[in-house]
């Protein structure tokens, strides 16, 4: 059984998602303060971490910059906002998604179940890793390679990079690496792409990556791995 950890500081929230959730086969630790789920995910085996934003003492975008500081675990953010700079703010600081509220059951147990589904596939998938040029798609330790440089990946940044190396040659558009990176139907804003690329850019670029030479925007299409 896998296990989600849960946070909001709305009780009756936590209740809602363990209600939709506990159908599905998933384990639910309820928590209502960030602080205490950072502990909780340090001493206990989590399989993704559902996140409120607006909490008090500790808010979710902090919760996530911390988490990222010692695990990989998948993060879905919980928003009552629709702004898109709060998208771009959660997927800058390591959120894997995000649901805006009041959301849908449907759309809630599908993306859980899809991040749950593919964070196991990469962890089981130890022997396909995948190389183009100097760069290495690490399956086993969740991150790429070049020379000796290593920097961690996001699962969404994860499969984006995979449909890229996997076809250097081809030109993704927008439509074709957002059905890779999320695998199920979903209302999420195309732009999204340009978000995580634009993020996978300036982590690689931190890291020493000379991304510019093969991280390419064909303009008016999408992106391609050259």
């Amino acid at each position: 059984m896998q296990t989600v950890l849960l946070v909001d500081d709305e009780p009756r929230m936590l209740d809602l998602v363990e209600l939709f959730l506990m159908p599905q086969g998933i384990k639910c630790i309820k928590e209502t303060s960030g602080k205490r789920a950072i502990e909780i995910l340090k001493r206990e085996k989590i399989n993704l971490v559902l996140l409120d934003v607006m909490m008090p003492e500790i808010d979710g975008w902090e919760v996530c910059k911390e988490i990222r500081e010692f695990s990989k675990v998948p993060i879905i953010m919980l928003t009552a906002r629709s702004d898109k700079l709060d998208l771009v703010k959660g997927l800058n600081i390591g959120a894997d998604d995000y649901i805006a509220k009041p959301f849908d059951e449907r759309e809630l147990i599908a993306r859980v179940s899809a991040l749950l589904r593919r964070f196991s596939e990469v962890e089981k998938d130890n022997n396909l890793n995948i190389s183009h040029n100097e760069y290495l798609l690490d399956t086993e330790n969740y991150s790429l390679q070049y020379r000796d440089l290593t920097t961690q990946l996001t699962l969404k940044e994860f499969y984006i990079l995979k449909a890229l190396i996997s076809r250097p040659s081809k030109t993704y558009t927008r439509e074709e690496l957002l059905n890779a990176a999320w695998e199920y139907e979903t209302d999420t804003d195309i732009r999204t792409v340009d978000s995580h690329i634009r993020n996978l850019r300036d982590k690689l670029k931190r890291a020493g990556f000379p991304t510019n030479e093969f991280l390419k925007t064909a303009w008016g299409i999408g992106y391609k791995w050259n």
